[in-house]
């Protein structure tokens, strides 16, 4: 099976993917379950494999450290060896401290990229898109790229499990897929995320439709949101939006 080797700016890196999981997971930070977070911190790396990432050896590295960590976990404690400085010290300790600054400082680049623009240097035209009237659904909230591959974990779940031969750059074309959607949102308000899928898609197609749901949301083409109800949906944005 051939593979794109593309890397996007969307794709968010590994201290990302831990935030979402502890987030996911409703944990402490500061008492992390170094087990099963590792257990699904690896589940993740296999579907960025998948991508053939250019980055994703930065992934590796932090399934080598937590995979280091849970090792230090699980060492037996030497109660008659003789105290030294270690002791007592959280094998955890200092991914905590890296998390907890990479998330003050993304909490300060989302504080800075929510300040309003329309008015001071964007100036709208043209009709808008209500997101108000998507079906009435519950209100939306932000959705990383980590809530998209969740929901692509079930995607490739109903792919054909038959080893099939793919030749995938040949079959489908990225660009191909996004004519496609593009043309399913102009005729439709909106989409569900899982809905761009096909039902009997192979893993290869899956591949490269994911890859264009992201590059058009990189071009901010599209939008994608998350309902109250775990309902991720595509739409095209408004022109205040595609400018925020």
């Amino acid at each position: 099976m051939a593979y794109y080797n593309i890397k996007l700016d969307i794709f968010e890196g590994p201290l990302d993917l831990l935030l979402h999981l502890i987030k996911k997971n409703e944990v402490d930070i500061y008492d992390i379950p170094i087990a099963s977070i590792t257990a699904q911190y690896l589940e993740y790396l296999e579907m960025i494999k998948e991508f053939n990432l250019e980055f994703a050896g930065e992934f590796l590295v932090m399934a080598a450290t937590l995979v280091h960590i849970k090792s230090k976990l699980l060492l037996p404690v030497d109660e008659e060896a003789a105290p030294d400085e270690d002791e007592g010290f959280d094998p955890r300790e200092e991914l905590v401290a890296r998390l907890l600054e990479y998330q003050r400082y993304k909490e300060a680049a989302h504080e800075l990229n929510a300040r309003p623009m329309l008015g001071r240097d964007v100036f709208a035209r043209g009709g808008a898109f209500d997101t108000g009237e998507l079906g009435g659904e519950p209100g939306f909230v932000n959705v990383s790229v980590f809530d998209l591959m969740e929901a692509l974990k079930d995607i490739f779940k109903r792919a054909p499990k038959g080893r099939t031969i793919e030749l995938t750059v040949e079959r489908f074309k990225i660009a191909d897929k996004i004519n496609e959607i593009m043309e399913l949102l102009a005729v439709q308000k909106s989409a569900v995320f899982t809905s761009l899928f096909r039902d009997d898609a192979t893993r290869g197609e899956i591949v490269v439709t994911f890859l264009a749901i992201l590059e058009l949301a990189k071009l901010v083409l599209v939008r994608l949101h998350q309902t109250e109800d775990r309902i991720i949906r595509v739409y095209t944005p408004t022109r205040e939006e595609a400018s925020a």
